[in-house]
């Protein structure tokens, strides 16, 4: 699945700018960690943090009070699930009716499909398996995350920046529209299961497989606070082990990395849209999981020094 040429769409430019944020940001935390103390208390410091931070990475940082205000829950995650079922749901049902019924998406969606892929529809247009199987596969990820969220999950009074709230919310959004433009930037023939290739299965097992180590990191953190029956003893933090955090320290996010990547199998690894999404959750996650690892290290003086943040034996 690929663009007829080389250039970029707004979609594109957008993921290309968020993924160069976050890099910039990871680069701009390992740097910061090489300072001498006296810029702790720096207020384009302390925002810098405040801002990339959040739960228990957060907890330690020194911030005025008028910066705590815009403090939410960090228990309010299973928002961004919710909202991506509900959301994504409703675009695959969209694309299950313009595949089967033959109707066409409501006029809003069009337009901005326009705007996003610099592509406008046409009725020659063929259907993507690829699409309607990273619709559905992301609809399956968000469900299982929402319920992760809601019924595995301990979460403790860890905060979340307002602007990661928001910004977590538009992310799962415009996450069900790059699917979509996607689709429409995709070239094809045939009938959906003459389409069915090699890659779409193995995108499909490397899913599958993420998606396990995901929820086995999951309840392996829950597990830090529950007892054998289950019920919550404590929201202390305390150092992961067990599974592959014998190996990284947050490997839940090394899985939701090969997640996307699985994904981008699924589109036959030629979607230039999808590898930039890909590019984004590696510097996304990235940051998060050297936060949390750089707290490990500070925190407990027997954690183990082989452990990576982030990619096994690498980062």
């Amino acid at each position: 699945m690929t663009r007829g040429s080389f250039s970029a769409s707004y979609t594109d430019v957008l993921w290309s700018f968020l993924a160069s944020c976050f890099l910039l940001a990871f680069c701009a935390h390992k740097i910061s960690t090489h300072l001498p103390r006296k810029y702790d208390t720096c207020r384009l410091y302390v925002l810098f943090q405040d801002l990339i931070r959040y739960g228990k990475t957060k907890q330690n940082l020194s911030r005025d009070d008028w910066l705590r205000a815009f403090d939410v829950p960090k228990r309010w995650f299973w928002h961004f699930y919710f909202i991506s079922v509900v959301w994504n749901g409703f675009l695959l049902s969209l694309y299950l009716s313009s595949i089967f019924q033959h109707q066409s998406y409501p006029s809003w969606l069009t337009g901005i499909l326009d705007i996003l892929t610099d592509a406008p529809n046409t009725d020659s247009h063929v259907p993507q398996l690829s699409a309607l199987l990273v619709q559905l596969l992301l609809c399956v990820h968000s469900l299982r995350r929402l319920l992760e969220c809601l019924f595995v999950s301990v979460f403790s009074d860890g905060a979340l920046h307002v602007v990661q709230y928001v910004f977590g919310v538009c992310y799962y959004v415009m996450l069900g529209l790059t699917v979509l433009g996607s689709d429409r930037l995709g070239e094809g023939s045939g009938t959906l299961l003459s389409q069915l290739d090699w890659f779409h299965v193995a995108g499909s097992a490397l899913f599958i497989w993420a998606s396990l180590m995901q929820h086995q990191s999951t309840v392996l953190l829950a597990g830090l606070r529950t007892g054998k029956s289950g019920s919550v003893e404590t929201l202390a933090h305390r150092a992961p082990r067990g599974g592959w955090f014998q190996l990284v320290s947050c490997p839940h996010y090394f899985a939701e990395l090969l997640i996307y990547v699985s994904l981008s199998l699924v589109f036959g690894g030629v979607s230039l849209t999808w590898w930039l999404v890909v590019l984004y959750v590696l510097f996304n996650q990235a940051l998060a999981a050297q936060l949390c690892h750089d707290l490990y290290v500070s925190k407990y003086e027997s954690y183990p020094r082989h452990r990576k943040a982030f990619i096994p034996f690498v980062l």
